[in-house]
């Protein structure tokens, strides 16, 4: 039987996803990870739970599935970005993964804009600033803080490139994974020379860069045999998660236009060429096609609502467990009592700084407007009307780039709650769709692997065969008056608080 398997590697969750050839849903593994964040600023997490997570994920799948060890199985990966590993010349982790949330790494981003700037930043590598979060940042706060770390190491490896090494021995990465790192030249497509030097490290150092939906090499034997697979698995590039998500959801083709709600708010906007923001606040990412672009932006705001639901939402929970409906359901039940603007609560949910395109490092979570009348329900209604907010900030910046966005396509553990849709289409006035995927980004890897193995002509014929749109979600004209009134308020609070914001840690 030939298979196509699908990793998905969030922030706070690993998805495991089996497909046959026709992109059908074999089975599915979720499983879920705690981030080490010991001080504010700081993320980390240790390799392994990552490994573990994945051998716990591909064994739920077997009981879902049989698979044989003569199954033919093409795998690729969606991948957060900017995690970063620190291998020895033995490929063994060095210290903690430093989670792309992390971002401890100010005063490197500092060095790095006085040294190079933010123009040129943008011009080489597509990313508008340098920031804590990215990996250049990382790499020379280790060599700032951690001499002895950064001494020994002899590879940096992203979370995808650590995966492709673990299955195959290789070193490997991709375009729309690397782009972010502030050291890949996104124009001429190769590793920037003078950040290199900057950074006192070697190419070598790095892996090599692949097209999305290449062969990398097939499995190992040692880790054929700890996964308890056959030999006949073949690892192939696979994207960014929000990339990967936006093919599983059939955003392929210039002026299409895909969000995603998970640790993330993110949004990926496909170009047929390189596209600078003249205001230069919208990033500019590698695309899973040959020579193709994307306008990307995220803010870790996404992850607000977990954070919510794990400090304020132990009933839910707890019902969650004992099999009485899903956490996110029944606070969307309760979010749906409370009228739009939630009698007058606004959030910032900036609990890990902001980016694009209002991108601060120090920017805190804030609650404005809040009395005796507001309860639970309206704090949760609050946080998914900032995402909103936020999407509808990105909306207008692609605006001002000539870029219009006609419709909204709607993926990740957001597009899942109803109540949350609406939201989000009652803002931007836009109708939002969703599609008829349980996890866009497997999906979407699936679709690298099996276009790299030949088990579809191309990306585009494969989604498609494999990708419809499940629901659509028009706005509601009366509610217009209330939102737009709410987001003058939320860009008069960002831009108020950022001398407060500026005086944190």
């Amino acid at each position: 039987m030939r298979l196509l398997l699908g990793l998905d590697i969030g922030t706070t969750a690993m998805k495991t996803a089996l497909y046959d050839e026709k992109g059908n849903l074999l089975a599915l593994s979720t499983q879920e990870y705690t981030l080490i964040t010991p001080e504010i600023n700081v993320v980390e997490e240790k390799e392994e739970v990552y490994w573990e997570a994945f051998c716990s994920g591909l064994s739920e799948l077997k009981q879902q599935v049989t698979m044989s060890r003569d199954d033919e199985i093409a795998m690729g990966i969606s991948a957060q970005g900017e995690t970063l590993f620190f291998l020895d010349e033995n490929g063994k982790s060095l210290r903690n993964a430093i989670v792309w949330l992390d971002n401890r790494a100010e005063e490197e981003a500092e060095s790095l804009r006085r040294r190079f700037g933010n123009e040129q930043c943008y011009q080489v590598t597509g990313q508008v600033s340098f920031e804590p979060c990215w990996p250049a940042a990382k790499i020379l706060w280790v060599k700032n803080h951690e001499p002895e770390i950064f001494a020994k190491t002899r590879k940096f490896l992203l979370i995808e490139d650590y995966f492709i090494y673990r299955l195959t021995g290789r070193f490997a990465t991709e375009g729309s994974l690397v782009c972010s790192s502030t050291y890949w030249d996104i124009i001429n497509k190769r590793y920037w020379p003078e950040m290199l030097d900057f950074l006192q490290i070697r190419e070598e150092q790095l892996p090599v860069v692949y097209e999305s939906a290449r062969i990398v090499g097939t499995i190992c034997p040692e880790a054929a045999a700890e996964l308890g697979l056959g030999a006949n698995v073949t690892v192939c590039t696979g994207a960014l998660d929000q990339a990967a998500g936006a093919i599983g959801a059939g955003n392929i083709k210039e002026g299409m236009f895909s969000e995603n709600i998970g640790a993330a708010l993110a949004i990926c906007v496909p170009v047929s060429k390189p596209v600078f923001d003249p205001a230069g606040r919208m990033p500019l990412h590698y695309f899973p096609l040959p020579d193709t672009y994307m306008i990307h932006t995220f803010t870790n705001g996404g992850m607000t609502l977990r954070w919510f639901r794990d400090k304020f939402c132990q009933i839910e929970k707890m019902a969650q467990e004992l099999g009485a409906g899903d956490a996110y359901d029944l606070i969307s039940k309760e979010v749906s009592e409370v009228p739009a603007g939630s009698d007058g609560l606004m959030m910032l949910p900036h609990l890990a700084g902001s980016l694009a395109p209002d991108v601060n490092a120090k920017a805190k979570g804030v609650w404005f407007g809040f009395t005796l009348q507001h309860g639970r329900a309206h704090f949760m209604r609050a946080i998914m009307e900032s995402l909103g907010y936020i999407l509808k900030r990105n909306i207008e910046a692609l605006g001002n780039m000539g870029i219009e966005v006609k419709a909204i396509r709607s993926l990740g553990g957001g597009a899942k709650s109803r109540v949350w849709n609406q939201i989000k289409a009652d803002i931007n006035q836009i109708t939002l769709e969703t599609v008829n995927t349980k996890e866009a980004g497997t999906l979407g890897a699936a679709i690298l692997a099996g276009t790299a193995v030949g088990f579809f002509k191309d990306v585009d014929s494969a989604v498609s065969s494999m990708v419809s749109v499940k629901e659509r979600t028009t706005p509601d004209k009366e509610k217009q008056e209330i939102y737009k009134n709410g987001y003058r308020m939320y860009k008069k609070l960002t831009a108020d608080l950022k001398e407060c914001f500026d005086e944190t840690k």
